[in-house]
C-alpha cells in the first residue's frame, strides 16, 4: 500500500484529513509550528490516534510520518 494510500484510507476512517489531524496534534502540543514537537514519541501520538480514532498502528505511524515531513 502506498504512503497516499494510507492518508486516503485515515481520512475515510476518520473524516479528518492529515492537515486536520496535525491542526489537532498542535493543540495538544505534539507538533509545534508546524514540526513534530521534539520533547514528543512517537508512541503517544499512536496512542492517541487509536483512542481518539480507532486508528491501526500502520495508520496511526502513516500520520506521524506526516508529521515529521513525509509527503509521498
Amino acid at each position: 500500500m502506498s504512503f497516499q494510500a494510507y492518508l486516503d484510507n485515515v481520512q475515510a476512517k476518520t473524516g479528518k484529513t492529515p492537515d486536520e489531524l496535525q491542526q489537532l496534534a498542535t493543540q495538544k502540543g505534539f507538533v509545534i509550528d508546524g514540526k513534530l514537537n521534539p520533547q514528543t514519541k512517537a508512541t503517544e501520538i499512536i496512542n492517541w490516534l487509536k483512542e481518539d480514532f480507532d486508528l491501526g498502528h500502520g495508520h496511526a505511524m502513516s500520520i506521524v510520518a506526516y508529521f515529521k515531513g513525509k509527503r509521498d
